[in-house]
């Protein structure tokens, strides 16, 4: 089957083809990786390192151009592609030197002539399946610390984000990367699921990755808990943003936009519903509604909030999303809503709406806490916005959807930011600050239907990639038994001081 990844901005542009295979390649990529496993296991962590540094360095020659890869064939604006290939490169930095510190630990005896060890050893073969929103920054998140490590990769991106994928695996390739230690697939979604299935039970897989879906999560949990396995996973959100009535409005308009809009809110971190004080509601949606009305929506390589929805895929679910604006709601932010067309313009808009699959910004007042829109994850340009009375109860209503990856309140008040830390689900919370952004050396995941409490990024990634091993030795000569053999010291408990 021939996938064709076409330009979302332009859609008369081709931007590759792909030949999408069966299960059975997929699970072939597994054997290929648990063969090659080994013998990158036994290369020393440190010389593991100068490879992930050499990939840092590939990253950053070819910079530029990747990130213009990006931006043609996923429609994110440009300056947000660069960001993206900056975080492949700061996560090599990180992680270089991670290859000289995957301690363990020399552990006290309770017997003499004994020490006790422990180490970190890599799980194995790693099977990453990789959503396209991101498609270079999220894949390093998961294979550079799994290379580091001592693991092998199978790798299966979105097939709408192939031409992105394939100069990805390009660069890694150049680092000097034994031949099978990272495998590429391009398949659908069901015969990637199938493929897993059968690596699982050949006992090829080790440990599995997913940024993608709840749904499709919850599938893949299933699947590896029948195997014993643990996946990492990184899911969606219906993140919530609590603006409290001594907030900094202008402050949080500008998150609100950013975390709303950027990348056309098409981000597992994109903001869901702003949860504001009844006392500042309206002046801040009024001050929102302004900023997105303002903003410029369009070609990605100029100088825009966003531009088109990722794929044909998206922009098909977006439209069932905006189906379920109720006639309590009311619409706000830009001059239209649905798809930007000549005959549904937004005004300032950058380029041909024609073109591409580029869609009206939506704020979407009197949202209730029993609406679809504010209990699911909406996958495009649209936020909710709901008033509450006191800081518990937005707490309630920020946990409400179920969701727990990502946070924001916006207060002037330190008393009022340690009381959401602490009831919040989240897994991440921003101060003053999006909900979106994340840097390569903070734990990155969720709870709830956001994840299964497994992180990405930083020290905390490498529990994903290792297992920990324990040893004792004995060198006293005899066999000495633990709880029974050691010494005893006996106090006198019943000393007591005169007077």
């Amino acid at each position: 089957m021939t996938y064709v990844s076409t330009n979302p901005a332009d859609l008369a542009d081709v931007v590759t083809t792909v030949e999408l295979v069966g299960a059975g390649e997929f699970t072939a990529a597994a054997r290929r990786a648990k063969q090659a496993q080994r013998d990158w296991a036994r290369v020393p962590a440190p010389v593991r390192g100068q490879v992930v540094a050499n990939i840092g360095k590939l990253v950053e020659a070819n910079a530029e151009a990747l990130a213009r890869l990006v931006t043609r064939e996923i429609g994110k604006p440009l300056a947000e592609a660069r960001g993206e290939v900056q975080e492949i490169a700061d996560t090599c930095a990180f992680f270089v030197g991670e290859g000289r510190r995957l301690y363990g630990q020399t552990v006290p005896s309770e017997m003499p002539d004994k020490q006790l060890f422990t180490f970190r050893n890599p799980v194995g073969v790693t099977a990453f399946i990789t959503a396209g929103n991101f498609p270079v920054a999220v894949p390093s998140w998961y294979i550079v610390p799994a290379l580091l490590c001592g693991n092998t990769v199978v790798w299966k991106p979105a097939e709408y984000s192939a031409a992105s994928a394939r100069a990805f695996y390009d660069i890694f390739a150049a680092s000097s990367l034994p031949e099978g230690v990272l495998n590429i697939v391009f398949a659908e979604g069901s015969e990637t699921f199938r493929g897993l299935e059968s690596a699982l039970q050949e006992r090829l897989v080790d440990k599995v990755g997913f940024t993608g879906s709840s749904e499709v999560g919850a599938l893949i949990g299933a699947l590896c808990g029948r195997h014993l396995q643990s996946p990492c996973l990184e899911l969606g959100g219906k993140n919530p943003m609590v603006v409290t009535e001594d907030a900094d409005l202008d402050l949080a308009v500008q998150g609100a936009l950013f975390s709303g809009f950027g990348t056309g809110g098409q981000r597992c971190t994109s903001l869901g519903t702003a949860i504001v004080h009844e006392s500042v509601h309206d002046e801040f949606l009024r001050r929102f509604a302004a900023a997105t009305e303002a903003a410029v929506v369009g070609n990605p390589f100029g100088d825009v909030l966003y531009g088109p929805m990722l794929d044909g895929k998206f922009a098909a679910s977006y439209e069932e999303y905006l189906g379920w604006v109720r006639d309590h709601h009311t619409t706000h932010g830009s001059t239209g809503v649905g798809r930007i067309t000549s005959t549904n313009p937004r005004k300032g808009f950058l380029g041909d709406p024609e073109a591409g699959l580029f869609y009206h910004p939506v704020i979407v007042s009197g949202v209730r806490p029993d609406d679809e829109l504010f209990l699911n994850e909406t996958f495009g340009p649209i936020v909710g916005v709901t008033p509450y009375r006191t800081l518990d109860e937005a707490v309630e209503l920020a946990n409400l959807p179920g969701y727990g990856l990502s946070s924001a309140i916006y207060t002037t008040d330190p008393n009022k930011v340690f009381a959401f830390r602490s009831g919040i689900s989240a897994g991440m919370v921003s101060v003053n600050n999006s909900t979106s952004g994340a840097e390569a050396h903070l734990p990155f995941g969720g709870n709830g239907k956001s994840g299964n409490g497994s992180r990405q990024s930083g020290v905390w990634v490498l529990d994903q990639f290792t297992r920990w091993q324990s040893m004792n030795w004995d060198y006293s000569g005899s066999l000495q038994k633990a709880q029974m053999d050691t010494l005893s010291v006996e106090a006198d408990l019943g000393f007591r001081l005169d007077g």
